[in-house]
């Protein structure tokens, strides 16, 4: 019997929205991103989960599978494809559901990412420093999926990379921003002080700062490495690896105000600006020669008069954000419009390529020929490059920033994401195939964790500043695969890479988490910006950051707390505390603080919240009685976060609720019916109390139930 050749199965993951669902034939259809329908069969066996977030259980909703195929409703479906000739069939065998009901995605919840943040930061502080000790003599570039050091450097020389200890910094401390924990800012200090006395050249002479590569640590001492022995830099000075250097340091410095970090970035810029930076034609040079500092020299071979996205563009992401964010100086204010002006004039490529370009000759002519870069896009440089340009535009608001950030986000999902699976791409051609129309992938169709990030953060702020629903899409689609695939349950940490289906890719250095590439730095830069863009521009929650200065450090004691650059008069400071204290001295709409004097360093804690913030509740329990005050309006806008709150505060098992409604000014019935719903589920023993006024329609919806008390007669009034 022969078997025709058209016959071939195959797994893959499908990524869409449900658009029907026929029970009796067990099966629905999903319609992708971009627009295609597919019919999803349901075997028996099919087996469902809601993503959940490290730390967290398995969430098995295979009983439920059936209940929550609702229209509308966004998952990814892996399973078996069967063709044949004149048809094909595909089989879900597992599907994942990103939200909890339509709407409603895990990871907008206000306590997703700082969850991640520590979950993120506690693996690599296992992987390297099992003992509890911060001591970075023992830091290892390179860590092991499961986030041990590599046994075959026991004993032997090891190398100890300047950019991947700083980058490790700079996630520490932005774990420490979100969580306030004590361990991830004794680490990142300690790093801090290790890369200053170990991987720092401080040239009094000439007043400047750099960064050797790495050192060598071994039995009989340490060898500093002063060019890089990266392949693509070899013995040369890489801009990207100076620049780097300042990360990790910056972010500290966001959180200390430790002068001599700031000494530091000042003269490192110093570095840029004297040795790097084209005097002629503009911008900074890629790479300088070890010998005579010069970007011309013979020896640089193809980095010779050289430019590239990272030494224009990473400055921005990488420290001078950062150094505005924590100084509000000018001087960096100017060179991060500097940096925006050069990318908007110099970058896009519309005649030639959807994607920008990114390498170039001393004149700015284009250089296709470079290495393996050649004629050829990074997928998550573009959308860097999106998602920074509307970083700077709340800064310096010019029209160009704007309108590059958007035509690029208008642009990448069609050539830079897998829209039948979800997720984004690596390294594309940049000129389409003349015979597909595609931009073939150069080596693989897998996907890094890193250019998830880019993706999440440029649709996020853009759907942030914007409000274009279609970014809002996009940043919800990118964060649903990341959150669904890239997470490691097992060992902690996330994946480097992904197959194009979603499945982990463990082979070679992307079995790695810790290597030149990777070191925690990515991962908690998304973990600290979606909290921030999420809550503060999508949400409309308030968000909590942490910083430990010595008063006395800071210009007139004054701590800048600014989460990020984000248009102006869009957040406010609501509270603040100082050593546990409640601190009034502070400025609501500049988002700075004045500290009393001292010497030592004090814990500052701040709540930042919208601007125009339409319901704010705040609860607090005392191990009986839980309060909630409600401030502003509850109508179908905001009932989902009130319905989470207050779910949230029924969990923990008070034996007394009051609600404190006098500032409420609206209340939609389907929130008074939630209110209902929870007194009932709460059973008699649990005291449901309106302590003050309420509006009288709530007042009088609820009391006629008898199972509200109210409290604090009616001394209150509303307009």
């Amino acid at each position: 019997m022969s078997v025709s050749t058209e016959r071939r199965t195959f797994s893959d993951t499908l990524a869409g929205y449900v658009t029907h669902f026929s029970p009796g034939l067990r099966r629905f259809g999903l319609r992708t991103s971009d627009d295609r329908e597919f019919t999803v069969h349901l075997p028996p066996n099919v087996t469902s989960r809601i993503v959940r977030n490290l730390g967290d259980p398995y969430r098995d909703t295979t009983g439920a599978t059936l209940d929550m195929l609702a229209e509308g409703r966004y998952l990814f479906a892996y399973g078996i494809c069967y063709t044949w000739e004149g048809g094909e069939r595909f089989e879900a065998k597992e599907i994942t559901f990103p939200e909890e009901h339509r709407g409603s995605y895990v990871f907008e919840h206000p306590a997703w990412w700082v969850q991640q943040a520590a979950a993120v930061a506690d693996f690599y502080l296992r992987g390297h420093f099992p003992d509890g000790k911060y001591d970075w003599q023992v830091f290892r570039t390179q860590l092991t999926l499961h986030g041990t050091h590599l046994p075959d450097f026991d004993g032997a020389d090891v190398r100890q990379e300047t950019d991947t200890i700083s980058r490790l910094v700079f996630g520490l401390s932005s774990a420490y921003l979100l969580t306030g924990e004590d361990r991830f800012l004794e680490a990142a200090e300690s790093g801090t002080e290790y890369l200053r006395e170990h991987m720092r050249v401080d040239d009094v002479q000439d007043g400047i700062v750099y960064w050797y590569h790495g050192i060598d640590v071994g039995p009989a001492g340490q060898r500093k490495v002063f060019a890089s022995e990266f392949g693509d830099d070899f013995d040369a000075i890489p801009m990207y690896e100076q620049i780097y250097a300042l990360a990790g340091p910056t972010q500290t410095y966001r959180i200390t105000g430790d002068p001599r970090i700031l000494d530091d970035i000042d003269r490192t810029v110093a570095l840029f600006e004297r040795y790097f930076r084209d005097p002629e034609h503009g911008g900074f040079f890629s790479h300088l020669d070890p010998i005579t500092l010069a970007p011309d020299a013979d020896a640089l071979g193809p980095n010779r008069s050289r430019k590239n996205w990272n030494s224009i563009g990473d400055h921005a992401p990488a420290y001078l954000i950062n150094a505005y964010l924590a100084t509000g100086r000018e001087d960096f204010a100017r060179l991060l419009e500097e940096t925006a002006d050069t990318i908007t004039a110099r970058f896009p490529d519309d005649s030639d390529s959807p994607f920008v370009q990114e390498r170039f000759h001393a004149d700015w002519s284009p250089d296709r020929t470079w290495g393996w870069q050649q004629d050829r896009a990074v997928v998550g440089h573009n959308l860097k490059i999106a998602w920074n340009l509307t970083r700077i535009k709340s800064l310096v608001d010019k029209e160009a920033y704007g309108q590059v950030a958007e035509e690029i986000g208008a642009r990448m999902p069609d050539v830079g994401s897998d829209r039948l699976r979800g997720g984004w791409y690596d390294v594309v051609e940049r000129t389409p195939d003349p015979d597909s129309g595609l931009h073939r992938m150069v080596w693989h169709d897998r996907k890094a964790w890193w250019q998830q990030e880019q993706a999440i953060l440029a649709y996020l702020i853009l759907a942030g500043t914007g409000k274009d629903p279609q970014h809002l899409r996009h940043a919800r689609e990118a964060a649903s695969f990341y959150n669904a695939f890239f997470l490691d349950y097992d060992d902690g940490g996330v994946y480097f890479n992904v197959l194009a289906t979603g499945v982990p890719y463990l082979l070679g250095t992307e079995r790695l988490k810790g290597s030149h590439a990777m070191a925690g730095y990515h991962a908690l830069e998304l973990c600290y910006l979606a909290a921030v863009y999420t809550g503060l521009l999508i949400s409309n929650d308030s968000l909590t950051l942490h910083f430990r200065p010595r008063p006395d450090d800071l210009p007139d004691r004054t701590l800048r707390v600014a989460p990020d650059l984000l248009p102006p008069g869009s957040v406010e400071l609501a509270r603040v505390w100082v050593d546990g204290r409640e601190h009034h001295h502070f400025d609501a709409k500049q988002l700075t603080v004045r500290l009393p004097e001292g010497s030592e360093p004090v814990r500052v804690r701040v709540e930042l919240e919208p601007a125009r913030l339409r319901l704010r509740i705040r609860t607090e329990f005392d191990g009986e009685t839980a309060h909630v005050r409600c401030d502003g309006v509850i109508d179908s806008a905001e009932l989902t976060k009130f319905r989470r709150i207050l779910s949230e505060v029924m969990a923990a098992g008070p034996q007394r609720v009051e609600f404190h409604l006098c500032e409420l000014t609206a209340m939609c019935r389907p929130a008074i019916n939630e209110l209902l719903f929870q007194r009932t589920k709460a059973g008699l023993h649990v005291d449901f109390v309106i302590v003050g006024c309420a509006l009288p329609d709530v007042a009088d919806a609820l009391l006629a139930t008898d199972a509200f008390v109210l409290e604090g007669g009616d001394e209150c009034t509303h307009d």
